[in-house]
């Protein structure tokens, strides 16, 4: 019989064939289902591609580039990390969505019927071994296509139910080019959907560690399309917003955004609206949807370690101890917790737990994208 142990791997190697070759070496075998490599944008791409290829041959492996790495001996940066998936518990459907500029709500819809069926076949052809009902997608999309929101709505609305968990890929913190890994190759302006089978207990997840203040501030001029605020109480956007999280004058950064994000109220819930970056007109860039009308609230971090700790404490007791947990960090809660000098007790946190992932340029949890969370899915044992 084969082997069921997840196998966890990362590599802080900076030459790409050293780093994929290391990497096989923890991770790699005939008798995987399937391969999740997580990797810097620093490597020369082409290069990263043509090892992967070399080393896993037909195993299918999927990826995208990370603003950060997270490995089984914690977090790094300019490194990669990665999963093989036996495939004695795991099996899987997958699909790829290229061009989301031109995103066609119709196409993702009929795209992600079509994996559905496809994963349907293969629980049939698989002597009862797997059934789509015990399955969860994972979504990895690129982070600069400005195409999160719809994109996951259009596929969580389709899945019947089916929990989608994702990422969006990051470019380090240049906010420029990010990329998936699909059929031996990067590509830019796409997204690849996974729908994952297995016989494990799982469960998707996702927290946050902030609550929101009673400081509201209201969206009176925005571009939807390119998630650009120009004003905000009808003031220049990023004074506006300096004002009202004290910080009048001060020049800002991604660490006074990831310190002071603003939070929206939607069905009820509140939910991170995290800040990329101010631009020269001093408009501020947003990693989510906002638009003009919109109220948002200013938030209050509490403990982001003791909130990691509650989150697993839930985790082990609705699955067990874990073999594996994906999981999807926001760069901004990255930058937080090394401002707080936590990095070193979190990644000590993440290596208890089995956490393998990657650093992101937001999430996506079933039909919404999201931001400053860790969000994923923790698999339990065989």
């Amino acid at each position: 019989m084969p082997t069921t142990q997840l196998r966890r791997g990362g590599s802080s190697a900076a030459e790409p064939w050293s780093a994929v070759g290391e990497l096989y070496r923890q991770i790699g075998g005939p008798d995987l289902a399937f391969v999740l490599i997580f990797c810097s944008p620093h490597y020369v791409l082409s290069e990263l591609a043509a090892a992967i290829r070399y080393h896993f041959g037909d195993t299918n492996v999927f990826g995208c580039t990370t603003a950060g790495e997270i490995t089984p001996f914690g977090y790094i940066s300019g490194g990669l990390s990665g999963i093989g998936f036996p495939s004695g518990d795991f099996a899987i459907a997958s699909t790829l969505f290229q061009d989301l500029k031109d995103f066609k709500i119709a196409t993702t819809i009929e795209r992600t019927r079509l994996v559905m069926a496809a994963q349907a076949d293969l629980a049939a052809d698989s002597d009862g071994r797997f059934s789509p009902g015990e399955a969860f997608a994972l979504l990895l999309v690129d982070g600069m296509s400005v195409r999160e929101e719809q994109l996951v709505s259009a596929i969580g609305n389709t899945l019947n139910g089916t929990p989608l968990v994702g990422g969006s890929a990051g470019d380090g913190m240049n906010f420029s080019r990010c990329y998936v890994f699909h059929d031996g190759r990067f590509i830019d302006d796409a997204a690849v959907l996974l729908l994952i089978m297995t016989r494990r207990r799982f469960s998707v997840f996702k927290t946050e560690h902030f609550v929101p203040t009673d400081c509201k501030m209201v969206v009176t001029g925005a571009d939807l399309d390119q998630r650009r605020v120009y004003e905000i109480n009808a003031e220049p956007a990023a004074s506006e917003y300096a004002r009202l999280v004290g910080l009048a004058g001060t020049p800002l950064s991604p660490k006074i955004f990831a310190a002071h994000p603003v939070m929206v109220r939607v069905g009820g819930q509140y939910h991170v609206r995290a800040i990329q970056k101010v631009n020269p007109d001093h408009s501020l860039t947003f990693l989510c949807a906002i638009d003009e009308g919109i109220v948002l609230t200013v938030a209050k971090g509490v403990d982001i370690l003791e909130d990691l700790k509650d989150l697993f404490r839930r985790l082990r007791h609705d699955v067990g101890p874990p073999d594996l947990i994906i999981g999807c960090d926001c760069v901004l809660r990255n930058l937080e917790i090394e401002q707080r000098r936590l990095k070193s007790a979190v990644s000590a946190l993440f290596v208890e737990q089995h956490v393998v992932g990657f650093c992101t340029y937001g999430e996506q949890y079933m039909s919404m994208h999201v931001n400053q969370t860790f969000t994923g899915v923790i698999i339990g044992a065989p």
